[in-house]
């Protein structure tokens, strides 16, 4: 279980990508084009009414049936919110984003909070395995007791990364497809009830030479910025070819932000171990990833996840404080130096043992180092052999 941390850290770019593809084909409707246009245009997914997938021989035709709920629930919560706020897809983006994290606040400090009691355990953690080293089994079984009597998930940590990308994914099919369709009202259809009678949407579409549905069913234009498109395709931005997104580079500094929260404090007199430096690195390095993507998701997706940051690092600030923000390159502000949050996470006391239950590892290995340093304080006990002479 100590492994699967690094593990998690090491390979989550490599799974996003991979999980990413594989919604992207997933949630694409299978239905044909009904719409007209130019014949020189091949028609896009956007250009078909959007309809729920149903299973088939086809394995992506399956998964997409699988998480055919999870985006109705997704798309159904924006446009109850685009019309609450009358039909503005930014509010309703914000407001969307908002209830997601309410809902998951608990579990979110949970998995914190363990996050924090690992990294208070770490000094204990690492003197059990200097004790046992050169025997890996008495290590792992040493260390597995510890973190059970002390009442901590060792995998715990790794769950916030694992929460945010299975809310990214679908969130970009909802976006990517609810967002640019000219009809998706088949998707707000519940056991037969039409949720949003009020909302009539075109009877075909009208798409333009880039392939673009130019009258989708939902308003997704605020502020001259079509939500449901990558950004530089609305503004035209592009450097030597690529795509530079704003929102994406915002998205990456909050990222950059939060990342650096969930790290230990700094202490310029401890060196690090590895698995503290390879946090420090994918700190780095994840946020990269917005900056690359930003020309090919939508903007209202960088949107979702700016604010879902933002609601993180509120979170994080009350229960971690600045963790391991500072210093950042070479600033450490006065307001972050003995920085206390306002929910500090205390070291885990071990559980007392059940009667007639035996001590664990751990306990058994502090009780012989006690012995043996009470031994090593107590003065040998010398008796005098030889008499003494008379006083004459």
């Amino acid at each position: 279980m100590t492994r699967l941390r690094p593990l998690l850290v090491r390979s989550a770019p490599i799974l996003f990508l991979i999980l990413i593809a594989l919604i992207v084909a997933a949630c694409s409707p299978l239905g044909g084009a009904t719409g007209s246009g130019a014949p020189t245009v091949t028609p896009t997914p956007s250009q078909a009414p959007l309809e729920p997938a149903v299973p088939g021989v086809n394995p992506i035709s399956t998964v997409a049936w699988l998480f055919t709920p999870i985006f109705q629930v997704l798309f159904i919560g924006l446009v109850f919110f685009y019309q609450l706020t009358g039909q503005n897809i930014v509010f309703g983006i914000l407001l969307l984003t908002i209830a997601l994290r309410l809902v998951v606040i608990p579990l979110y400090r949970r998995q914190l909070v363990s996050s924090r009691q690992m990294q208070l355990l770490q000094p204990e953690i690492k003197e059990l395995q200097r004790k046992y080293k050169g025997d890996r089994l008495k290590q792992q079984s040493a260390v597995s007791e510890f973190y059970k009597q002390r009442g901590v998930n060792p995998a715990g940590g790794c769950l916030p990364i694992l929460l945010t990308m299975g809310l990214l994914i679908p969130m970009y099919s909802v976006f990517s497809q609810g967002l640019t369709n000219f009809n998706p009202s088949a998707m707000w259809h519940v056991f037969g009830i039409n949720l949003f009678p009020s909302i009539v949407c075109p009877t075909a579409p009208i798409f333009n030479a880039a392939g673009h549905v130019t009258n989708p069913c939902l308003n997704a234009t605020v502020f001259g910025i079509n939500w449901g498109l990558p950004e530089p395709a609305i503004t035209g931005l592009y450097i030597l070819g690529f795509g530079i997104s704003i929102l994406a580079i915002f998205s990456s500094l909050t990222q950059l932000v939060a990342s650096r929260m969930t790290l230990p404090p700094h202490d310029p007199t401890a060196q690090d171990d590895q698995n503290v430096k390879l946090q420090r690195q994918m700190a780095y390095f994840l946020p990269l990833i917005s900056i690359l993507w930003g020309s090919t998701l939508p903007a209202g997706l960088f949107l979702y996840w700016i604010t879902a940051t933002l609601i993180q690092i509120g979170q994080q600030y009350l229960i971690l404080g600045w963790g391991g923000m500072f210093p950042l390159f070479g600033w450490y502000p006065e307001f972050a130096r003995n920085h206390t949050p306002r929910f500090p996470v205390k070291i885990p006391q071990p559980k007392p043992p059940a009667p007639g239950q035996p001590p664990s590892t751990a306990e058994r290995s502090k009780a012989v180092d006690r012995d043996l340093s009470a031994r090593s304080t107590i003065r040998p006990n010398r008796t005098r052999t030889a008499r003494r002479g008379r006083r004459r």
